[in-house]
Parts: structure tokens; sequence; C-alpha cells
């Protein structure tokens, strides 16, 4: 009886030891009490991209111009005629304009049959412009080496370029312009209406307007999946305020096969403006149907001054344009050791820097194109550029 009641005892005690080691809290893994816990909040990236555009009108050479434009020592230099806007130019991401005049080489030439020394180009490069538009009537003034040699000259110096080509091998390579930058990939196309009679050379491609052309060229820009499409159009009349019917139908039909802005040129006149809105997306497309000049020595009424245009566009889920307005200028062509000089200025310069001629020019852009556009536009507003003075 006392052997059975030891042998319990014994077996309550190895039970209680077993039951406290099972209690005991593993040393290699000790146990962690539960807490709630909170996710952190990452802020989200910012992805919206931005890029800003800048739009000018034709940029022309004509006689006066390359006469001031040479130096005693036979170069030449035309950096003083983008001075006060070339800030302005700059500050864009993507600066486009028109170039009307050929780089055929010696002898230079003006109206009728354009020919430029290369400096043009290259001081039009150094002002800040990053795409010239080549297909215009005066394209072919001097017939293939004009053609061939304006395109080798842009192509050596590295300033992009479409509207005319060597061929139809680099045509297909090179045209619709892809351009990407700032997260955008926007595609360019230019066209022009006619070459004042003259016929392309072969093998040269020069963009003429041609319905059939463009709706595969814009299908073509549509697979490169871009952004935006802007077609630069040279059509309309010469010296009319107005868009004539044409131009308003071809704009329609562009919008309609997917171009997204359109830039007009040719008439060498301001022409209005219009911010569009799709009915249906809600998307906005712009139409300026002229920029006028940008800088020549034209003297028919309304063409010593012309307009530029900023774009802004934004991009995250969606694209679209943030900001959209445009500036004045007008070329200034005081007298100097016998000969014209050639600047442009904004608007915004004042009086008493003016001279009498100057005065009038400044002043009829502000008081009638002013006027006209105010009257005319649709959506969009003037931002009158700040003029900077430089010492000379």
């Amino acid at each position: 009886m006392q052997k059975k009641h030891i042998l319990l005892v014994i077996l309550l005690i190895f039970v209680l030891a077993i039951s406290c080691k099972q209690k005991q809290p593993s040393e290699t893994t000790p146990q962690v009490p539960e807490v709630d816990t909170i996710a952190e909040e990452v802020p989200a990236k910012d992805t919206t991209f931005r890029i800003s555009l800048f739009f000018a009108g034709d940029i022309m050479q004509h006689d006066d111009q390359f006469k001031y434009a040479l130096k005693d020592d036979g170069t030449y230099d035309y950096s003083e005629c983008f001075q006060f806007v070339k800030q302005e130019i700059e500050s864009a991401d993507i600066a486009i304009a028109n170039f009307e005049t050929t780089l055929a080489g010696p002898p230079y030439h003006g109206y009728p049959n354009f020919c430029a020394p290369d400096k043009y180009l290259i001081d039009c490069m150094a002002a800040g412009f990053d795409i010239m538009l080549t297909a215009n009537n005066h394209t072919c003034d001097r017939q293939k080496k004009g053609i061939e040699r304006t395109i080798h000259v842009m192509d050596s110096v590295g300033i992009q370029h479409l509207g005319t080509y060597i061929d139809s091998a680099s045509f297909k390579q090179d045209h619709p312009l892809l351009i990407e930058k700032n997260g955008f990939r926007i595609a360019l196309l230019n066209y022009t209406y006619g070459l004042n009679g003259a016929k392309v050379p072969k093998p040269n491609i020069v963009n003429l307007i041609d319905t059939s052309q463009i709706a595969m060229d814009i299908e073509k820009a549509q697979s490169m999946e871009p952004d935006a499409i802007i077609a630069f159009m040279h059509w309309g009349i010469e010296y009319m305020l107005e868009p004539v019917v044409q131009q308003k139908k071809l704009a329609n039909w562009l919008f309609n096969k997917g171009v997204t802005h359109i830039i007009g040129g040719h008439p060498h006149v301001v022409e209005p403006i219009e911010i569009r809105t799709d009915s249906i997306t809600g998307e906005k497309h712009l139409l300026a149907y002229s920029l006028g000049n940008f800088i020549s020595n034209q003297t028919h009424p309304n063409t010593f001054g012309g307009m530029t245009i900023r774009l802004d566009m934004e991009k995250d889920s969606t694209v679209r344009i943030s900001n959209c307005d445009y500036s004045l200028y007008f070329v200034s062509q005081p007298p100097h050791n016998g000969l014209k000089q050639f600047r442009i200025y904004p608007t915004s310069i004042p009086d008493s820097l003016l001279t009498r001629h100057e005065y009038y020019r400044k002043h009829y852009m502000v008081d009638t194109i002013r006027t006209f556009l105010n009257k005319n536009n649709k959506g969009i507003n003037e931002r009158e550029v700040e003029f900077l003075q430089y010492n000379e």
C-alpha cells in the first residue's frame, strides 16, 4: 500500500514536470506579442509629364537681309535679328519654324528664287530653333541642288527637319518625324499646296497636299502610338487675313482623320486661331490658320510682323493642353550705314526706344492686328512677351 502511494506521488511529479516544461517559452523561437499593424502610406509618385512647344511663322530671306548680314571679312551674321526673341524661343522644349528659303550655296538671292547663306540656318539654331519645316512653295527655287543641299546642311549641323527628302527611301524612313522628349511621343507632318509651278526633280520628294497620301501618312503616324499628331500646312491665299473655304474644309478633314493640332502658314499675314473642343471626348485641338511672317523684308500690308504660339501639354492617364497662348512681334528695319537692319521685337518694347518708322510698325500690330485677332480668335488669349534690353 505504501509502495503504491509512492508510485502515485512519483507519477504526479512527472506529470507536473512535463506540464511546466510545455508552458516554458522556447529559447530559440521567442514569442512576440501580437500587435495591430498599419500599412505605411507611400506617397504616389508624380507621373505627370509636361512639354512646351513654340511655333513661329515664315523665316524668309530677301536681298536686303543678306546684304546687311554680310560683314567686312566676307562672313555672315544674323544673330542680332533674333536677340530680342532668343530667350522666348529657348524657353520652350521644342521650337519649330517654317524655313522658307533654300541653302543651295552662292550666289545668294532673294525673291523670287530664294537662296540664303548657311549661316542663316546656324543663327536660327543659335536662337533656339530645333526643327525646320521645308515643304513650302519656294522649296524648288533652286531646283535639285536647292532641295538636296538644304537637306544635307540641316543634317550636318544637327537640326531636325521635315517636308522634303532626297528620295523615296528617306521619305519612308523619316516621315512622319517622331519626336520623343520629356516622356512624350509627338508625330509631325508637313505639306505644301504647291511649288510655284515647278516640278519636283527626281528622285527628290516634296510633300504636297494630297489627301490620299496624307491619309496614309496619318495612319503611319498613328501606328507610332504618339501622344499627339501635329500637321503643318502651307496653304491659303497670300495677304488674306481670313482663311478660305478650302483651308477650313481641309482642317476639318485632318481632325476627322486623327490629327491633334494644325499649324498653318503661307499667307505671310496672321489669320485667326481657335481651340476646338471635341463634343464627344472633350479633347482640345489647336487650329492656327496662319502665323504670318516671323522675319522678312516684305512690305505688303500686314506682312511686317506675325505671331508665335506657345503650346503646353501634360500627360498622365490622358494627354491634354494645359495652356496655349500667342504673342505678337514685328520686324524693325532701322537704317544703318545705308542698309536696313533687321530685328524682331515683341510688342512690349517701349515706344521711347523706337524710331518713328518702328513706332508705326509696332502700333499697327498693336492697334490693327491685335484688334482683328481679339475679334476672330476662339478660345485663346494673347500673352505679351517681356522686352529684354541688351547692350549693343
